[in-house]
């Protein structure tokens, strides 16, 4: 099945796995009689160029080949998202409920009851309250307890003063820039959250590049649900920001080494340490990635998952202690194996809060197994407290 993840087009095409050595050779480096030959060649039985044909033009006029078809669609779509004020909650209605009651009963009964009185359900004062948050970023059907664990414990350990949140989160879609600003409020069944411009420096680079990124992006969408749903009542901005970072990932190489990463994030501290007591850093980010449905050969056994639960824990005390470079270092250098989604916003805020010697804890832990085949998406909400 191709699905979208943009939002150029809302269908989905299906393809049985027969016409899958026609399609893989849909890179516009062959013709459609080249890639009849090719395919029937790989299945040793004759695909006739007419099917390669109609199979073509079905995709292209499902907008799932890149050409003119698809280039004027694009067009179209990202001139309307600039031009709206409101990000609309795309994900509503699919990956959490769409309407406001039902809503507020599942984050209220199947999250936040679930978490109970969270180990770091401190005093509300401003001395000791809540300056940063990792939170999961996988759908809140299964990140339900991840999800409680993160957000009553921002509920309760926020000072009244907290009036701004910078929210950084994944880009499941390439960048062309290590960090994407969205300068549109989000809404969401439970209002709409209004947004704050960041006046951090983005020297070398256009902020909002890959702006169209956070059309469907849900990494800072859950995040958003949750904050109107705990922060009901009060009146707070968000700051959106997708963080890429994708040559620095592929290199391994920490991404202060690049001038305009380092600036940015400087900037954004810069922001954090001028409003002390009123700016809460949030990063909506999952950890590992593994098992069949990601790419590995089987799905992992007691002994594996025990192994994965040291190696996590491991990169989220780096993150506990703040230290950036190191969780960079640990968790690029199994990237590959781990497929860890959340390194870039995590080292993110790790970087923008690293000035207010804060102190990590860990809220919660989670491996959530795929019934189908195994496969497991680890997440941990981790708070950080002055």
């Amino acid at each position: 099945m191709l699905r979208d993840t943009q939002g150029i087009t809302d269908a989905q095409a299906v393809l049985p796995p027969v016409l899958v050595p026609v399609v893989s050779r849909f890179t516009g480096n062959l013709t459609c009689e080249e890639v009849a030959r090719e395919a029937s060649a790989e299945l040793g039985a004759p695909i006739p160029v007419e099917v390669v044909v109609h199979l073509a033009a079905q995709l292209e006029g499902g907008l799932f080949l890149d050409g003119p078809v698809f280039r004027t669609a694009r067009e179209r779509v990202e001139r309307e998202f600039v031009e709206s004020a409101v990000r609309p909650a795309t994900h509503a209605g699919a990956a959490y409920h769409g309407e406001r009651a039902a809503l507020e009963r599942y984050i209220e009964q199947a999250c936040l009851a679930r978490a109970g009185d969270g180990p770091a359900a401190t005093a509300r004062s401003p001395a000791n309250g809540m300056v940063a948050l990792i939170a999961p970023h996988i759908d809140p059907w299964r990140g339900a307890v991840g999800y409680g664990h993160a957000y009553r414990t921002l509920g309760s350990a926020i000072s009244s003063d907290v009036d701004t949140f910078i929210v950084f989160g994944t880009s499941h879609a390439p960048m062309r820039e290590p960090f994407a600003l969205c300068r549109k409020a989000f809404d969401t069944p439970l209002g709409t959250a209004s947004l704050d411009a960041l006046a951090a420096t983005a020297d070398g680079f256009d902020p909002y590049a890959d702006q169209f990124n956070h059309k469907r992006e849900h990494s800072l969408e859950f995040q958003v649900v949750f904050l109107k749903h705990v922060l009901r009542g009060r009146e707070f901005r968000i700051v959106p920001i997708l963080a890429g970072l994708g040559a620095a990932q592929a290199s391994g190489q920490d991404p202060d080494g690049d001038a305009r990463v380092a600036r940015f994030v400087d900037g954004v501290r810069a922001v954090v340490e001028s409003r002390p007591g009123r700016v809460v850093v949030v990063a909506g980010a999952d950890l590992a990635h593994v098992g069949p449905r990601f790419g590995d050969a089987k799905a992992y056994g007691d002994e594996q998952r025990g192994g994965l639960e040291k190696v996590d824990r491991t990169s989220l005390a780096h993150a506990s202690e703040l230290d950036a470079p190191g969780f960079w270092a640990h968790v690029s250098a199994d990237l590959d194996e781990r497929r860890v989604c959340g390194l870039a916003p995590i080292w993110s805020l790790l970087r923008s809060v690293s000035g207010t010697r804060a102190q990590g804890r860990l809220l919660h832990y989670e491996q959530t197994v795929d019934d189908d085949d195994g496969s497991i998406v680890s997440h941990a909400a981790l708070g950080f407290f002055a």
